[in-house]
């Protein structure tokens, strides 16, 4: 009967939903076989004594007659089971599935990814050869240029010789002594050919000062008044 009851209380609830016809059809006929089956166990088997009473002159046999109740055979369980709660097609999604799915959107997605990685990577690596050429090139100019001012000639001394290497001549090759690095670049203008020049600067300026032969600054003047007498 617990079923009967449960059957009763689909039946009401599909009615209250307006459910389809289909729908109610189905339940109530579900309904109709646990109820039909409930009744065939309750009297089957059991027996039944009908006592017949006379009509019209006519006298029925008194004894009674064992009538024995027509058996009713049970739906089968196949049948009960069909569309059971009327939901029978729905798909529940389970961790299989959402593992296929999650399988499917990576097979499709990766490639992508991939691909557009791919692709950055071969963007940065053309823009870095690009850069590193553009500096080598930068590089080969800066030392082609470098190399047409080395040999450019100087007409005054003073007027060739920038800021940096004016203050880097005073401290390390005039001992800081700014006046005598001006008398000195007067002088050295004041000769006509390169030889009287550096018999001078030898002289007056290298023995004098002791300037070291290895010296850089040393090096720079003396590439510097050779680009005076060029």
């Amino acid at each position: 009967m617990e079923r009967v009851g449960t059957l009763i209380n689909k039946l009401k609830e599909q009615f209250e939903q307006h459910a389809d016809a289909d729908k109610l059809a189905v339940t109530a006929q579900l309904l109709l076989s646990e109820l039909q089956k409930n009744h065939a166990r309750s009297t089957v088997g059991s027996k039944v004594s009908v006592v017949l009473p006379s009509v019209s002159g006519r006298i029925f046999p008194t004894d009674t007659e064992k009538i024995t109740a027509p058996s009713v055979e049970p739906p089968k369980q196949e049948e009960l089971l069909h569309n059971w709660m009327l939901d029978t097609n729905a798909e529940i999604p389970t961790l299989a599935h959402q593992s296929a799915q999650q399988t499917t959107e990576t097979y499709h997605t990766e490639p992508k990814e991939n691909k557009r990685n791919a692709e950055l990577f071969e963007v940065n690596t053309i823009l870095a050869k690009q850069g590193e050429s553009l500096n080598e090139k930068l590089k080969e100019e800066r030392e082609e240029v470098a190399t047409a001012l080395q040999g450019t000639p100087i007409r005054d001394l003073k007027k060739g010789i920038g800021v940096n290497d004016r203050f880097l001549f005073v401290n390390d090759l005039f001992r800081g002594d700014e006046n005598m690095y001006e008398r000195s670049l007067k002088t050295i203008n004041g000769f006509t050919i390169y030889p009287e020049a550096e018999y001078w600067i030898q002289r007056e300026l290298k023995v004098k000062l002791s300037w070291p032969d290895n010296s850089e600054s040393v090096k720079l003047f003396d590439q510097l008044i050779k680009r005076r007498f060029s």
